[in-house]
Parts: C-alpha cells; sequence; structure tokens
C-alpha cells in the first residue's frame, strides 16, 4: 500500500516535469488527514521553492473608497444590506492614498493594491485613480500597481494600462456552482467577464477565492480550476471573516489545516502561479502561518479593506523566521524595513483599525 508520503511526492515529481494536477489530485490533497499534513506541505513546498525560491512577494492595500456598495456579497462588510460596524467614506485624495500606498512600500511592499468599493468604477472615477496611479510611479516607477475597482466597462482596462496600472483584481469567489447562493445583483459570467476583459487589455489578471463560504470540496476544486482555466497570473486565497452585521456573521467551518491544505491544492493545481494568503489568515491559521509560507510565495502586509490584520512588524518577523526574504530586498533591507508605521484604516483619519 502506498503511504501519504510517496503518494504526495510522486505528485510533485509529476508535476515538477511538467504534468499537470486532475481534479481528483486536487480533491485527495483537501481530503488528506492531519496527520499527513506535513507531507502535503514538503511535497507543495518543492513547487514553490522551484518557481519562487526563498522570496516572500509583499502586497498594500490602500483601500480608496469603503462602504455604501450597492451589491449584495454576503460575505462583505462593505454590501448593501450589511450592519458591520465599519467606515464608510468617499474618494481618498491623491495625497491621502500616496501616505498610505508610501507606508506599505517603505514596509517592503513592491505591489500597492488599489482597491474601491462599488459594482463598477465610472469614467471619472477611472480618471480619478489614473492620476492616482501616475503620481504614485512618479515617486517610484519600479512599484507594481494593481487596481480593483469592480466589474469593468468597454475602454475602461485600456485606460488604466495606459495609465501606468500593471494588474486588475477582480476574484471569482466561489465556484460558478455556488455563486448564486453567495450573490445575487451580479453573475458569475460578469466577473469572468471582467477578468477577460483586462486580461486582453494587456493587465496582469489577478482572481482568486474565499474559502469557507459553505461551498463543498468539489466546489473548491471547481473554482481552482476555473482560475487555472482563466490564466490568473496571482490567485488570492482568503478565508472568510464572519463579521458581524452580515448574512455570514458566526459562520465559522474552517481549521488552520484545512486553510493550508486548500493553499497546497493551489500550488499543485497553479505551481507557477503566485499563491497570495489573503484576507483572514490571521485568524483561521493562527500558529500555522509559517508553515504555509512554505506553500505559499505572497501576502498582504497589515491591514486589510475594512478589519485590522497582524501588526506588519510581525508579518515580516513570520517572513525572515521561516527562512524567506522579501522580494525585491536582500536580507538587510528587510530587516531594516520592519518599521512600517501605519495601522489604521480610514486613511487621511487618525481612527483605528476597524476589526
Amino acid at each position: 500500500m502506498t503511504d501519504a508520503s510517496t503518494t504526495f511526492d510522486a505528485l510533485g515529481e509529476h508535476i515538477l516535469a511538467g504534468g499537470r494536477a486532475t481534479e481528483e489530485d486536487a480533491l485527495a490533497v483537501l481530503r488528506s488527514a492531519d496527520e499527513d499534513l506535513l507531507h502535503v506541505v514538503a511535497a507543495a513546498s518543492r513547487l514553490r521553492r522551484a518557481h519562487f525560491g526563498c522570496t516572500v512577494k509583499v502586497n498594500y492595500l490602500v483601500n480608496l473608497r469603503s462602504g455604501m456598495c450597492p451589491e449584495n456579497c454576503n460575505y462583505c462588510s462593505q454590501a448593501l444590506g450589511s450592519d458591520a460596524p465599519i467606515l464608510t467614506y468617499s474618494w481618498l485624495t491623491t495625497e491621502q492614498a500616496l501616505e498610505q500606498a508610501t507606508a506599505g512600500m517603505r514596509g517592503g511592499a513592491s505591489r500597492v493594491c488599489m482597491v474601491s468599493s462599488g459594482r463598477g468604477p465610472s469614467e471619472r472615477d477611472v480618471d480619478r485613480v489614473a492620476g492616482m496611479v501616475g503620481a504614485l510611479k512618479e515617486t517610484d516607477p519600479e512599484v507594481e500597481v494593481c487596481a480593483c475597482l469592480g466589474l469593468l466597462k468597454d475602454g475602461q482596462a485600456e485606460r488604466l494600462r495606459a495609465a501606468g496600472v500593471d494588474a486588475y483584481n477582480h476574484n471569482i469567489n466561489t465556484a460558478e456552482s455556488h455563486h448564486e447562493q453567495i450573490v445575487q445583483t451580479h453573475s458569475y459570467a460578469d466577473r469572468v467577464e471582467t477578468i477577460t476583459r483586462a486580461k486582453g487589455a494587456g493587465l496582469s489578471p489577478c482572481s482568486g477565492l474565499i474559502a469557507g463560504l459553505g461551498e463543498s470540496d468539489e466546489q473548491l476544486v471547481e473554482a481552482l480550476f476555473a482560475l487555472r482555466g482563466l490564466d490568473s497570473d496571482s490567485i488570492p486565497v482568503n478565508f472568510l471573516i464572519p463579521f458581524d452585521g452580515t448574512p455570514f456573521e458566526g459562520h465559522w467551518e474552517l481549521t488552520p489545516a484545512a486553510c493550508v491544505r486548500i493553499l497546497a491544492m493551489a500550488r499543485f493545481v497553479c505551481p507557477d502561479r503566485e499563491v497570495r494568503i489573503a484576507g483572514g489568515r490571521e485568524m483561521h491559521l493562527r500558529s500555522l502561518q509559517g508553515l504555509a509560507l512554505h506553500v505559499a510565495n505572497s501576502i498582504f502586509l497589515g491591514d486589510y479593506l475594512t478589519s485590522e490584520g497582524q501588526a506588519a512588524e510581525d508579518d515580516l518577523r513570520l517572513i525572515r523566521d521561516n527562512g524567506f526574504v522579501v522580494l525585491g530586498s536582500d536580507e538587510e533591507r528587510a530587516e531594516s524595513a520592519a518599521t512600517p508605521e501605519i495601522r489604521r484604516r480610514g486613511a487621511g483619519t487618525e481612527v483605528p483599525a476597524n476589526a
């Protein structure tokens, strides 16, 4: 009888040799026993190191506009019908956005993710973001900028690309077969169309999922294979934050080991793509965050859109303590960068993070 070590080692060898993981392989990873977790991680880690070495890409979120969204995504604290106690504000000024972005870059972030709530941007919104991106690129021409503004209309992706935006994030969030249980104000096809528009305009497609939305193992696999089919360059893996005041309030179904297995599944299925540990990692992975870095190669630094993350100093220490270095910096720079100071939501205010 083949043991777990041999099984997952063989899968890793197959993928390193140019093979591809199947849906059955992905399910086997998700359903592996807790006592086999280190075998899964060891095999997935070989793929991670083959493509990304010992680097961790650090990303930083700037919440350009918070709350007041007309979409009814059941997981979201900013959605229509949510009573979550979050800060709501209209657009930041360019100066406020740059202040936030610069704080993240000082902490080692090589990608700044500029996010706004809402169904999608107006033409004026695109102009506003284009101006912010131009100003940021003047400050640091090498920084990557990822925009996340919702559903795109004709020509908007091209305008963002011309302004200097490098990537566009629009998560599919869940499997097509589960989508209508999560949101009804837009379709799964709407999300796919936006990813396709972004890719067609030359923007790097960034699309991921949220685990813990009541989906089955098969639906997790379905979503990940859809992301592989969409050729997503970076895959943020979020774990549900069950905000008070949302339909998912009090909904907990993930364990730390299950979260590691989900990340490992993403690595096996998309071995050469950026797998980012995103929202909810602190509360769901808990003490296994370090282990997860041996599978994933990217994290967000500090806070998220409407929830408080781990202190940025602790994020950078987590990277160093597990033998990794921040992408784009040597160890000395990573050590000296460990003092990013901004820890607040509602940029331009002194309001604390609204966890």
